[in-house]
């Protein structure tokens, strides 16, 4: 009976200490906050990318004034530009051979006028404050929201393959992201030194705030993550557990912006007798989406939901197939048959990540402005 009782006591014992072991491996140590000690360092080429995207889209920009001609070297300028680690050698070889192709399109445009209609040669021009080409898509937005898909995501999904992972490659996705180790979950600049930008600033929109948003999600996950890498390979499960969560969650910011966005398409393009104006950030709404939604297009899947069918699909509805002609102003000159294709896009985006129909709903609102945060 002692016996017995002594084994079972040491068997008891060994279950014990093997729970607690998990394996010879420590819990790991996830902190509060994320360290930013070496972030500028770490992740000074990321920086110095996005810096070049903000000076080409500011270029691009310029294209909005009425008879302001852009030229086209100076585009290629900022794209080519700290190569091999400029945004040409960045973003994916599909989308490169676009954006060459659409700042042909910016440069022709400039310097004229547009109406919305049926193209009639010409070669676009300025309508309501924005620029837009003969089709009445808005290529501004195809070069810089467009790399936020392929440049950015794109180059975060590298990173996160690289073995071995370390805390400097967690530093280099955060930037890359547009945040921040201080992690405002706000791109009001009035409101916080450091605010979030690129994808980070349109994820801060989609997020209630309430501590389960896309953006509060990846926060906790790069803090969770840059701890997993200091740990080492003892806890490489949690850093790719970590880096599954951020890009998921980024995807999906990005396709529940661009579900924000087609909901301003339609509420202004299915009003009764439109305004210019109305018309104007209308169109300029749709480009946005437009751009949010190709850049994805041949990103390397493994950390994607979308596949490229889907995407495609979405830029049918959109009137701006990814291999041929698009006809974005059919949007304007004949909403009643034309506007149903993005409703449908919408439910399709709302079916490939399974958003619930109050996400459906929160989507219509920026919670940044909403919470003045």
């Amino acid at each position: 009976m002692k016996k017995s009782l002594f084994f079972l006591l040491l068997a008891s014992a060994f279950w014990a200490v093997s729970c607690n072991d998990d394996d010879g491996k420590d819990p790991l140590d996830i902190p509060a906050n994320y360290d930013g000690a070496a972030f500028g360092t770490n992740a000074a080429t990321e920086l110095k990318l996005l810096s070049n995207l903000t000076k080409l889209t500011n270029e691009a920009k310029k294209g909005r004034v009425n008879g302001t001609i852009i030229g086209l070297d100076s585009l290629f300028t900022w794209y080519a530009l700290d190569a091999p680690n400029s945004l040409e050698n960045t973003a994916t070889n599909y989308y490169d051979d676009r954006i060459q192709t659409w700042f042909n399109e910016i440069t022709l445009a400039s310097g004229g006028t547009y109406t919305p209609g049926a193209p009639a040669g010409g070669n676009g021009g300025t309508f309501g404050g924005y620029l837009f080409d003969e089709n009445g898509l808005e290529f501004e937005q195809m070069i810089e929201k467009g790399q936020f898909g392929a440049t950015l995501f794109n180059h975060a999904n590298k990173l996160s393959e690289t073995t071995p992972f370390t805390p400097a490659h967690a530093d280099r996705m955060l930037a890359i992201f547009g945040a921040n180790p201080t992690f405002p979950n706000s791109y009001q600049a009035n409101l916080h030194n450091k605010p979030d930008a690129f994808s980070a600033n349109y994820c801060a929109r989609r997020d209630k705030n309430d501590g389960d948003g896309f953006y509060t999600t990846i926060r906790d996950n790069f803090i969770k993550l840059q701890a997993a890498a200091k740990a080492g390979d003892d806890h490489r499960d949690e850093q790719e557990d970590a880096i599954h969560a951020i890009m998921t969650n980024w995807e999906k910011s990005n396709f529940a912006t661009v579900v924000n966005y087609l909901n301003g398409v339609i509420a202004n393009l299915s009003a009764t007798n439109p305004t210019d104006a109305q018309k104007a950030v209308a169109m300029h709404a749709y480009g946005e989406a437009v751009g949010f939604t190709h850049g994805f297009r041949t990103v390397a899947a493994e950390h994607r939901s979308i596949t490229d069918d889907q995407i495609d699909l979405l830029l049918s509805l959109m009137n701006a197939p990814y291999n041929g002609t698009p006809t974005s102003y059919k949007f304007v000159t004949d909403p009643v048959n034309e506007l149903s294709k993005l409703v449908t896009a919408r439910a399709e985006i709302k079916a490939i990540f399974g958003f619930s129909d109050q996400q459906m709903e929160d989507f219509k609102k920026n919670w940044v402005i909403e919470q003045n945060r």
